[in-house]
């Protein structure tokens, strides 16, 4: 590998895709379109989700370099990102024709496939996957994202928690942890997650939007709202609703009336206080 594609992967791994695509910009005009090359500008342009941009590299990188599971792979990504699943399975079984031990590619056809809701298919795939890199990353957040899929949150957070445990250093292992927590309603197992995932790639918004919001959410303030943040409005509401009916069915109107009054002024109070200590939190953050 030479300097400037080495310099390029470095870039990536740091996520700092542009600078990456500033550099491949660099190769001699003949190794523009190189295998390799073409790789890492799809990867870049994934990080920046450009996929159209992607598609038409990978499409340009088989023109000129002939067949590439690496190059389907991507090509099978954008497509999928397009909505054209149809012909993102066509770049991933002509990758798997390929290379059928591919670890990424078994796993982007597990995404393709409980995307399209065939869950058992799916879970066959990452199965071959994982029995040829059980601890690649890939295999862990395909894994995990199965999980939500089925709706197995707690399952998810095991996951992630075991992805965190073989890959410490791996900022979207804390990420998934961080999205895994919270769906969960675990506030300071997901600003955590998320904490470290910023703090391992400062250039990742997202990472440290979450990280941020969760800060809020785990406000002392916030901590009463904490059933809202775990269960969500709609079934906190329906709990609330139905224990003052049933009380009131009990024969004991005055007590529901009572939670009534205190369910009002809760859900006064999940209106007016997440916005200041927002506004606190953002101050403090800056």
């Amino acid at each position: 590998m030479n300097a400037t594609l080495h310099q390029a992967q470095a870039l990536l791994a740091t996520g700092r895709p542009e600078q990456a695509l500033t550099q491949l910009s660099l190769l001699p005009a003949n190794e523009v379109t190189g295998s390799y090359a073409m790789q890492l500008r799809c990867a870049a342009l994934s990080q920046l989700d450009r996929w159209p941009e992607v598609g038409d590299a990978a499409r340009a990188a088989l023109a000129a370099n002939g067949p590439d599971p690496d190059l389907l792979l991507w090509l099978g990504r954008a497509e999928h990102e397009a909505g054209r699943d149809r012909t993102a399975e066509r770049a991933f079984l002509d990758g798997l024709a390929l290379a059928p031990d591919d670890v990424d590619l078994l796993c982007a056809y597990a995404d393709l496939c409980a995307a399209d809701g065939q869950l058992d298919k799916a879970d066959r795939l990452v199965e071959l996957a994982a029995a040829r890199a059980p601890q690649a990353p890939v295999v862990y957040a395909t894994r995990i994202q199965l999980a939500h899929a089925r709706g197995d949150n707690r399952t998810a957070q095991r996951i992630s928690q075991e992805f965190v445990g073989v890959h410490p250093d791996n900022p979207v292992a804390h990420a998934l942890l961080g999205g895994t927590s919270a769906a969960r309603g675990h506030v300071d197992a997901a600003y955590e997650g998320f904490r470290q995932a910023a703090a391992a790639r400062p250039t990742e918004q997202v990472f440290a939007e979450s990280a941020m919001e969760l800060r809020v959410a785990r406000h002392p303030l916030m901590r009463p709202l904490r059933p809202i943040l775990r269960f969500g409005a709609i079934k906190t509401w329906l709990v609330a609703v139905a224990l003052i009916i049933g009380l009131r069915a009990a024969g004991l109107p005055a007590l529901g009336g009572l939670l009534g009054l205190l369910w009002l002024v809760y859900c006064v109070y999940s209106w007016v206080v997440p916005p200041l200590v927002r506004k606190w939190v953002m101050r403090s953050w800056r």
